[in-house]
């Protein structure tokens, strides 16, 4: 259990909810200046050795990159003709941070013009007029990012069976959480849109096609609870009763999805297997109803060293 951190949305939710409109912000940053990648594959996160980052941004002839330093409690700009700035993880109000990005973009010579206001957070102001005061549990916020790390694994050993169209495995700033997707090839139903925070356009865009997808968030005020989740769209005929494993892992009608609770996994005597049980089960489900060409697609797992049998 000690690889995988404790995580209590109640105890840390007020630091989550300013470190994710931190991200939004600098997320933004990255939106702005990044050319559209089909399935809003240009705006998340990923993950480092010591928290995440923007990666690469195109800045004119640059490259911008922005990262979240965990273990420094900063966040850090860097372009590649050597230009550096970095500001505080620190308590305060998301005004106040988003002043201080501003100020480093415009230090180094990037573009500072984007978006202001969170997406899929309902109810909270434009960030430059935020200016409740918000603490910052350091702690927590690594705790998360070492859970993340954890979660990673799985989900990278997970992707290495799979020949065909799949994503990266990223961290979405707008509802914060890690995901992996896998696609059959096939065009899926245009989607109806009306998600919360998401305009229908990006809703289209990001699920024009057959998917199955599993992810993971520490939580929210909707549902106080870490937890993976995985569904499919279009959803299959019979996906909701579908056996999935682990036994703590069940559907939840509601958010149409299966729902598998992070404690159930830590106190596993095997977390990574539990994980990828549960993976690997809705994934089965999903393929199984929507007949894939699973023999076309899939491959064995991974192995260091080991070339994939061809």
């Amino acid at each position: 259990m000690t690889n995988w951190p404790a995580l209590d949305w109640t105890h840390w939710r007020e630091t989550a909810i300013g470190l994710q409109l931190r991200c939004q912000i600098v997320g933004k940053v990255r939106l702005a200046l990044t050319p559209w990648l089909n399935h809003s594959w240009h705006v998340p996160f990923y993950l480092t050795a010591r928290g995440w980052t923007t990666s690469a941004i195109p800045c004119g002839g640059r490259i911008l990159q922005i990262d979240f330093d965990l273990i420094g409690d900063a966040v850090t700009f860097a372009t590649s003709d050597g230009g550096m700035r970095s500001i505080a993880l620190a308590a305060g109000t998301i005004a106040d941070f988003h002043g201080e990005v501003v100020a480093a973009l415009d230090a180094l010579g990037a573009a500072s013009d984007f978006d202001g206001s969170p997406s899929e957070m309902p109810g909270y102001p434009p960030f430059a007029d935020d200016h409740e005061q918000r603490p910052y549990d350091a702690g927590a916020a690594r705790d998360f990012w070492r859970t993340l790390i954890q979660v990673r694994r799985v989900f990278y050993q997970f992707r290495t069976g799979f020949l065909g169209k799949a994503s990266p495995i990223h961290l979405f700033w707008g509802s914060f959480d890690l995901a992996a997707t896998r696609f059959s090839g096939r065009v899926a139903p245009k989607h109806p849109g009306g998600m919360p925070g998401l305009p229908d356009d990006v809703a289209c865009e990001a699920y024009s096609h057959e998917e199955a997808s599993v992810g993971f968030w520490p939580g929210s005020d909707a549902y106080p609870h870490a937890a993976f989740y995985a569904y499919a769209y279009p959803e299959p005929a019979g996906y909701a009763g579908a056996t999935i494993a682990p036994d703590q892992a069940a559907w939840n009608a509601d958010m149409r999805e299966f729902i598998l609770p992070y404690a159930a996994v830590r106190a596993a005597p095997d977390p990574d297997a539990a994980l990828l049980a549960f993976c690997q089960s809705t994934y089965d489900a999903a393929a199984d109803l929507a007949n894939w060409d699973r023999d076309a697609l899939e491959c064995p797992i991974g192995r260091p060293r080991v070339p994939r049998a061809v």
